[in-house]
């Protein structure tokens, strides 16, 4: 499969530069998948396509600030860093001009925060040696940014718009983004509905930076990110699943650490890893019945993961239309609902 069988034509400026005012009022596109029949609506109608009994499945990952910016203490060389994922004070980080960082550099980010490097990866990854006096998260919070890719071009002036609500576990450098458009108030309501929430962790880490350069799809290698699933949530999956009941993942992410777990066990089951699963077509799903997911880049793993869910002419179609109508595209545009009904 070829990866210009992904690409599409999209208007710079349907690229939303910025959340809208009130999460759940961004716009929804519903799409049948069974019968590619398209819908107009908001995200706040969405609890008009859930029933009593579904299961709906939120990646709870929470974004660090974690684009941080510093100088070479030999050669007061500036270096911007995104730390991808820490681990006892060692930190992966993805470094813009990386080559001149070797083992052995010092980086000063703060009067309370220096770095060195001891290992040198590909793709400008670096892994640093934090040292700092007080608690890292806490110098992360004072001087770090929030890692917006690289297509937002305004100051994201609110850090927790780039977070979902629910979000608990630090650890990811890019937001789960089908989540944005949920509030605490439409979540209630969707509950009281008979609707059930679970949550799962993926951390995101530089699959999300990394476009796809192979010319065959095939040919793409995903990076490892750390997922997690409690037993009380996959206990929770798996009587749904026997029930019949739809599971729902909100976002790519949710629903990659979902069928790395039936992959892996042929069931939901309490556990904790690493996945590089890669999903495009064809693939079948053994998880999810459905999905909320957002507008995604051309040539990008997550158009071809959706496009898995249903086809890949019926996701081209789909977002034609999408443009045609302006919708926001991308990490703070508008929402699209998968349903298989």
């Amino acid at each position: 499969m070829k990866l210009e069988e992904f690409d599409y034509y999209l208007p710079e400026e349907l690229i939303a530069q910025h959340p809208t005012d009130i999460r759940d009022q961004s716009r929804l596109l519903v799409l049948h998948k069974n019968t590619g029949e398209i819908e107009h609506r908001h995200f706040y109608d969405i609890i008009d396509y859930l029933h009593e009994g579904d299961v709906i499945v939120r990646n709870n990952s929470r974004v660090i600030p974690a684009r941080i910016y510093g100088v070479k203490r030999d050669t007061g060389a500036k270096v911007e860093a995104v730390i991808l994922k820490i681990k006892d004070d060692i930190c992966e980080c993805l470094c813009g001009n990386a080559k001149p960082i070797k083992v052995g550099s010092i980086i000063d980010f703060s009067d309370k925060l220096y770095a060195e490097c001891i290992e040198v990866k590909d793709e400008g990854v670096r892994m640093l040696k934090m040292h700092y006096e007080g608690i890292f998260m806490e110098i992360l919070d004072e001087i770090g940014n929030m890692p917006t890719p690289p297509y937002i071009h305004e100051k994201l002036t609110n850090k927790s718009r780039y977070n979902n609500v629910y979000a608990q576990v630090d650890g990811s450098a890019a937001c789960p983004t089908a989540g944005l458009h949920f509030t605490e108030e439409l979540i209630e309501k969707i509950k009281a509905k008979g609707v059930e929430f679970l949550d799962i962790t993926l951390h995101v880490g530089l699959g999300t930076f990394k476009p796809v350069k192979e010319e065959n799809v095939e040919d793409h290698n995903m990076h490892y990110e750390f997922y997690s699933m409690s037993q009380e949530v996959a206990d929770k999956l798996n009587t749904a699943k026997k029930q019949g009941r739809r599971i729902i993942g909100v976002g790519t992410t949710s629903t990659r650490t979902l069928e790395t777990v039936m992959n892996l066990y042929g069931e939901f089951r309490g556990c904790s890893g690493e996945t590089n699963i890669f999903i495009y077509p064809p693939y079948e799903f053994k998880a999810i019945d459905c999905q909320v997911t957002n507008f995604h880049l051309p040539k990008s793993t997550l158009i071809m993961m959706i496009s898995a869910l249903t086809s890949k002419q019926m996701i081209l179609d789909t977002y034609k239309v999408a443009v045609e109508e302006k919708y926001r595209f991308f990490s703070f545009g508008d929402a699209m609902f998968i349903t298989n009904e």
